[in-house]
Protein backbone atom coordinates (compact mmCIF):
# COMPACT_ATOMS: atom_id res chain seq x y z
CA UNK A 1 0.00 0.00 0.00
CA UNK A 2 1.38 3.45 -0.70
CA UNK A 3 1.61 5.92 1.60
CA UNK A 4 -0.50 9.09 1.55
CA UNK A 5 1.33 11.71 2.88
CA UNK A 6 4.67 13.54 0.71
CA UNK A 7 8.01 13.87 2.37
CA UNK A 8 7.25 18.06 0.97
CA UNK A 9 3.63 17.57 3.39
CA UNK A 10 5.32 16.27 5.87
CA UNK A 11 6.96 19.44 6.12
CA UNK A 12 4.29 21.35 6.20
CA UNK A 13 2.36 19.05 9.17
CA UNK A 14 6.09 19.11 10.79
CA UNK A 15 5.96 23.05 11.18
CA UNK A 16 2.14 23.51 12.15
CA UNK A 17 2.44 20.34 14.77
CA UNK A 18 5.40 22.32 16.32
CA UNK A 19 3.49 25.82 16.11
CA UNK A 20 0.51 23.87 17.60
CA UNK A 21 1.81 21.67 20.43
CA UNK A 22 3.70 25.18 21.73
CA UNK A 23 1.00 27.28 22.04
CA UNK A 24 -1.43 23.85 23.54
CA UNK A 25 -1.21 25.28 27.10
CA UNK A 26 -2.98 28.60 26.10
CA UNK A 27 -5.35 26.91 23.49
CA UNK A 28 -6.92 23.97 25.62
CA UNK A 29 -6.29 26.40 28.99
CA UNK A 30 -3.59 23.99 30.92
CA UNK A 31 -1.18 26.79 31.70
CA UNK A 32 -1.86 25.72 35.32
CA UNK A 33 -0.26 22.51 35.01
CA UNK A 34 3.85 23.69 34.71
CA UNK A 35 5.17 20.05 33.68
CA UNK A 36 2.39 20.17 30.71
CA UNK A 37 3.26 23.73 29.98
CA UNK A 38 7.21 22.74 30.41
CA UNK A 39 6.93 19.83 27.87
CA UNK A 40 5.20 21.61 25.02
CA UNK A 41 7.30 24.07 24.75
CA UNK A 42 9.96 21.91 24.35
CA UNK A 43 7.94 19.56 22.43
CA UNK A 44 7.62 22.43 19.82
CA UNK A 45 11.11 23.37 19.97
CA UNK A 46 12.29 20.64 19.62
CA UNK A 47 9.89 19.62 16.77
CA UNK A 48 10.60 23.19 15.38
CA UNK A 49 14.42 22.92 15.35
CA UNK A 50 14.48 19.00 13.71
CA UNK A 51 12.16 20.44 10.97
CA UNK A 52 15.44 22.78 10.25
CA UNK A 53 17.54 20.96 10.18
CA UNK A 54 16.05 17.51 8.03
CA UNK A 55 16.55 17.00 4.33
CA UNK A 56 13.43 17.37 2.71
CA UNK A 57 12.15 20.05 0.96
CA UNK A 58 11.01 22.34 4.03
CA UNK A 59 14.03 21.76 5.86
CA UNK A 60 16.70 24.98 5.75
CA UNK A 61 20.12 23.01 6.83
CA UNK A 62 19.46 19.60 5.67
CA UNK A 63 22.23 17.63 7.96
CA UNK A 64 19.74 15.32 9.20
CA UNK A 65 18.01 12.15 7.08
CA UNK A 66 14.78 12.12 6.42
CA UNK A 67 13.99 8.88 7.77
CA UNK A 68 16.00 9.54 11.05
CA UNK A 69 13.68 12.44 11.01
CA UNK A 70 10.55 10.35 10.92
CA UNK A 71 12.43 7.82 14.00
CA UNK A 72 12.41 10.57 16.00
CA UNK A 73 9.13 11.76 14.78
CA UNK A 74 7.08 7.94 16.03
CA UNK A 75 9.44 8.50 19.09
CA UNK A 76 7.77 11.82 20.14
CA UNK A 77 4.22 10.16 19.54
CA UNK A 78 5.36 7.85 21.79
CA UNK A 79 7.39 10.13 24.85
CA UNK A 80 3.87 12.39 24.22
CA UNK A 81 1.63 8.86 24.64
CA UNK A 82 3.64 8.39 27.76
CA UNK A 83 4.25 11.70 29.66
CA UNK A 84 1.26 12.51 31.51
CA UNK A 85 1.48 8.78 33.43
CA UNK A 86 5.35 8.74 33.59
CA UNK A 87 5.58 12.06 34.60
CA UNK A 88 2.65 12.63 36.89
CA UNK A 89 0.00 14.95 35.19
CA UNK A 90 -2.38 12.11 33.83
CA UNK A 91 -4.74 13.16 36.53
CA UNK A 92 -5.37 16.61 34.60
CA UNK A 93 -7.94 16.25 31.95
CA UNK A 94 -7.23 18.77 30.05
CA UNK A 95 -3.06 18.54 29.56
CA UNK A 96 -3.51 14.54 29.41
CA UNK A 97 -5.67 15.03 26.67
CA UNK A 98 -3.74 17.04 25.03
CA UNK A 99 -0.82 15.12 24.89
CA UNK A 100 -2.73 11.74 24.10
CA UNK A 101 -4.33 13.56 21.09
CA UNK A 102 -0.34 14.58 19.56
CA UNK A 103 0.93 11.53 20.71
CA UNK A 104 -1.31 9.95 18.28
CA UNK A 105 -1.04 12.26 15.43
CA UNK A 106 2.73 11.98 15.75
CA UNK A 107 2.22 8.34 15.16
CA UNK A 108 -0.43 8.29 12.17
CA UNK A 109 1.82 11.12 10.30
CA UNK A 110 5.13 9.31 11.10
CA UNK A 111 3.40 5.97 9.77
CA UNK A 112 1.79 7.66 6.57
CA UNK A 113 4.67 9.71 5.52
CA UNK A 114 6.23 8.09 2.17
CA UNK A 115 9.92 7.53 3.95
CA UNK A 116 12.04 8.31 0.46
CA UNK A 117 15.60 10.13 1.32
CA UNK A 118 15.46 13.35 -0.55
CA UNK A 119 18.06 13.65 -3.76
Amino acid sequence: MSKPISRRFHGVLDYAYAAAIFAAPELFRFKNQPVGVVLCRATGAATFLTSLCTRYELGLIRILPFKLHLLADGLTGIFSLSAPFLLGFGKHERARNTFLGFGILALVVASLTQDEEMK
